[in-house]
């Protein structure tokens, strides 16, 4: 939900964040800022500007325009880098809210999920403010997550010293991020998408190893916009992990642990076969 990469990610991203009330807290130089807004510019004027590879598109552009190859090089990685600092700041102001808009406990479905489960090695995928890894530390296991909103993972230090139990929490992005092989008992993708983690995620686990993901099913975007990355048609999330074991899969309404309203989600628990 909240990871940014190459520029065909940036893009889909790119005009919220580039609204004024996104930009708060963010520090950019002048320079910078004018190498994005001028992307932003292209994006909202150019009908074909999201057509295909957004990035070849941006690039073939600047080209025309007499821009060096160099120079090209150097704004795309610009307008990457800004709006993964923009991202970053929006979820820290998000998941470190006075009053937050989200679910402050862990995710009932994991919580189902790991009963009876032995604990082992986890990892929190895009871990915000720790609500599920600071649960599942709690019940033995072995937690490492990661996420790009440094303030929220240092709330999520800060709470899981209070409460004495371990966690290792990185500031990260999922690019940044190394999916070692056979390495986690659990992978857990709580909001933060699922189309590109699969075969990492498959990777990372040990044989025998889970992963569990809730997501919204694509009838909750008529509520209001939801990013792309954490939105699902019917039975897709069983395509998108034919690679596994289908232990449990929920299409179902519910209140949605991000806005905190009645929406359909989706919901998955999935084992790696074992060796």
């Amino acid at each position: 939900m909240r990871f940014l990469r190459p520029l065909l990610v940036v893009v889909l991203f790119v005009l919220a964040l580039s609204h004024p009330s996104a930009q708060q807290g963010t520090q950019v130089s002048p320079a910078d800022q004018k190498v994005f807004d001028a992307f932003v510019a292209w994006m909202t004027s150019t009908p074909d500007s999201m057509k295909g590879d957004v990035e070849a598109n941006y690039r073939a552009q600047l080209a025309k325009e007499g821009v060096a190859a160099a120079e090209i090089d150097r704004r795309i990685k610009v307008i990457t880098d800004v709006s993964n600092r923009m991202e970053a700041d929006r979820w820290n102001r998000i998941l470190t809210a006075a009053k937050p808009s989200f679910n402050t406990r862990p995710n009932a479905f994991l919580v189902q999920m790991v009963q009876g489960v032995t604990p082992g090695t986890a990892l929190d995928v895009g871990m915000g403010q720790g609500r599920n890894a600071i649960y599942l530390a709690q019940q033995g296991w072995t937690v490492t997550g990661f996420d790009p909103a440094d303030r929220a993972v240092a709330a999520a230090r800060q709470e899981a010293a209070r409460l004495g139990v371990k966690l290792t929490a990185l500031v990260a992005r999922d690019d940044q991020f190394e999916f070692k092989k056979d390495a986690w008992d659990l992978v857990v993708l709580s909001y933060v998408g699922g189309r590109e983690y699969a075969d990492r995620v498959y990777d990372t686990l040990k044989p025998g190893g889970l992963v569990v993901v809730e997501a919204f099913h694509r009838d909750a975007t008529k509520a209001g916009p939801i990013g792309p990355a954490v939105v699902f048609d019917t039975n897709e999330l069983l395509t998108v992990f034919k690679r596994f074991r289908i232990l449990r899969y929920e299409d179902t309404d519910a209140t949605a642990d991000f806005g905190l309203q009645r929406l359909r989600v989706v919901r998955l628990c999935a084992q790696k076969p074992a060796a």
